[in-house]
């Protein structure tokens, strides 16, 4: 998980953002608070993501993509936020094709929690009655969330998975007994259903579930595989020119 926090960008004529890079074995989300990021990859996906937006990137058997600043917002320039989830691929997923998931915010459920204006995005899995937009290759809940100071809500999980919760600003306490501050991020245990969270501040938070995958992990730079070996064969892959090339327009 990456968070950039809010910064004020200066209007510019230069591009600010990620140049051409890999991924290989697992899926890229980014979540938009404000700013605009424009995204294009090897397997043709591409658009433009703007407030309340998501972007679901499947690295799968190997992508380049780019993300800049849209061409809009590096003009005028503005307040800049946005957060970054990386997702694991089970390892017979690992290697599916490409794929590109753009999703506006009128396409994401929002739940109200309360009549003060406490609510909950269902991002991905699903969340009371309300199925997130996103697809994804194994079971796991992204929910984007707002609670009001003062208000106290408990929130049902499934049972078995892994849960995280991340305050992003703002502060709550879980379960009557932690106090989670502002960029932090706290790991439930996977036994019971629920847990609450009482917002002593204005609080903007993430609740990330897993079902897990019990396999093993390996890592390096920009690929998450299964094997030192599956590691090897995608640095090779890569440096070979498998992974395809971005269309650039004109």
């Amino acid at each position: 998980l990456d968070y950039a926090a809010p910064y004020n960008f200066s209007p510019t004529t230069e591009q600010q953002g990620v140049g051409s890079h890999p991924h290989r074995g697992f899926e890229t989300v980014t979540i938009a608070y404000q700013g605009e990021v424009t995204h294009k990859d090897s397997s043709g996906g591409g658009g433009t993501i703007k407030t309340g937006d998501v972007q679901w990137m499947t690295a799968g058997a190997g992508v380049l993509h780019e993300e800049f600043h849209s061409p809009e917002f590096a003009e005028h320039g503005g307040l800049f936020e946005m957060v970054q989830l990386w997702v694991n691929l089970p390892s017979h997923s690992k290697m599916t094709p490409g794929k590109y998931q753009a999703i506006e915010a009128k396409d994401i459920p929002d739940i109200a929690l309360d009549e003060h204006g406490s609510h909950l995005r269902v991002i991905a899995g699903e969340y009371a009655d309300a199925k997130g937009a996103a697809s994804t290759f194994s079971p796991l809940n992204v929910w984007d969330g707002k609670l009001v100071k003062g208000q106290k809500h408990t929130l049902y999980v499934p049972e078995g998975h892994t849960t995280l919760v991340v305050v992003l600003e703002g502060a709550v306490v879980v379960n009557d007994t932690n106090r989670l501050e502002g960029k932090t991020v706290a790991i439930l245990s996977r036994e019971g259903v629920e847990f609450i969270l009482n917002a002593e501040e204005d609080t903007k938070f993430l609740v990330l579930t897993g079902q897990p995958l019990n396999e093993p992990i390996e890592g390096y730079g920009p690929f998450v595989m299964n094997t030192k070996a599956e590691i090897m064969e995608a640095i090779n892959d890569f440096n070979r020119g498998k992974f395809g090339s971005i269309m650039q327009e004109g």
